[in-house]
């Protein structure tokens, strides 16, 4: 049994096959179709190109022995759980467009660059926000009318859930299940979230209505007071002007003046350079706040995992962090590698067999 997952961005169609042996599932390759960095604007040649890719390879002899694709959605709204792609599902990936402008749209176009593609083969949509689906009112609603929320939906949902997820299963496996009742998983790359589990279940995460509320990111804010946007205004900024300037050139970019690249940023540091330096004080306090938050919430601190490019790698960014949190006592600190491709096939999986 073969499962192709698809992670479709504004310029990227990443691939990868899973083979199911015995119990479990196996990578069989790793590949990503970039196009140079421009945007792909015909995604049918995109996955047409992955499937030559897979056959001229040898990986499969035609795609008729793969029995399921699985999509990365990054917003999925009211979706609880993931599910077979439906008319209603390609609906809810529309609706969400605005609150997710840089993945939904490309999500939406290799779903439908599949089915005329490969219309026998069963399609699985697995949402981001789908593990955030069980924070509480209190946590998920903003101090806006409660109109904007029964009439636009206007609440936290989360996102990066596959990421959290499955880096949590992970904790849970290599340390028991009492061991990490009480964890904060921090999914720090050119995207950041921080999510909250209790006994399993999200109970508060980062991002918001949109990914630009939390942590900074590598382009993105993270939480600012929101009228600045009205200041800029009044100063001659357009809205296109300054929704350009929170989406693409603030955040760690915005910040040092330098990159959004911690790489670069780090190197910078170690010059000491002032810029590379303000800019990982304030980044790695902004995550430590988050988690101090987070262990009130979760009514004390078991366990932290760090995990994607940035929590996986920049060791001196984690050390800084953790020095901030030493009045708080905690028993684990986890670095695991994240395979979101690797839950999205599992979740696949559920609905082949």
């Amino acid at each position: 049994m073969k499962i192709l997952v698809l992670n479709a961005g504004s310029s990227s169609l990443k691939f990868e096959l899973f083979e199911k042996k015995g119990r479990s599932l196996h990578s069989i390759t790793e590949e990503a179709f970039d196009n140079h960095g421009k945007p792909i604007k015909n995604f049918k040649k995109a996955v047409a190109h992955a499937m030559r890719f897979l056959t001229h390879n040898k990986f499969i002899k035609h795609h008729t022995e793969i029995d399921g694709i699985g999509h990365r959605i990054v917003h999925g709204g009211h979706h609880t759980e993931s599910e077979i792609v439906t008319m209603n599902v390609i609906a809810t990936i529309k609706k969400f467009i605005p609150n997710a402008p840089l993945h939904n749209p490309a999500n939406l176009a290799c779903i439908l660059a599949c089915k005329k593609l490969f219309p026998r083969i069963t399609q699985v949509a697995v949402f981001d926000t789908a593990f955030h689906h069980t924070i509480p009112e209190k946590a998920y609603l903003y101090g806006l009318p409660y109109s904007f929320y029964k009439r636009f939906g206007m609440r936290k949902y989360g996102f990066h859930g596959t990421s959290h997820s499955y880096v949590f299963e992970q904790a849970r496996k290599k340390l028991g299940a009492r061991a990490v009742r009480r964890t904060v998983t921090c999914h720090l790359g050119n995207g950041c979230s921080l999510t909250a589990i209790l006994n399993g279940k999200a109970i508060d995460t980062s991002m918001g209505f949109t990914p630009l509320e939390g942590v900074p990111m590598g382009t993105r804010p993270g939480d600012f007071d929101p009228a600045i946007i009205f200041y800029l205004h009044e100063k001659g900024y357009s809205f296109a002007k300054i929704k350009d300037i929170l989406i693409h050139k603030s955040g760690l970019r915005g910040v040092s003046e330098l990159s959004s690249d911690m790489r670069d940023i780090w190197a910078a540091y170690k010059k000491h350079d002032n810029r590379a330096v303000r800019t990982l004080k304030w980044f790695a306090y902004r995550i430590a706040k988050y988690i101090g938050a987070y262990a009130v919430a979760l009514g004390g601190l078991d366990c932290i995992v760090f995990t994607a490019g940035i929590g996986e790698n920049a060791f001196y960014l984690r050390k800084m962090v953790l020095d901030y949190l030493k009045i708080f006592p905690r028993k684990h600190v986890l670095v695991i590698h994240t395979d979101e491709e690797l839950k999205i096939a599992e979740e696949t999986l559920k609905f082949i067999r």
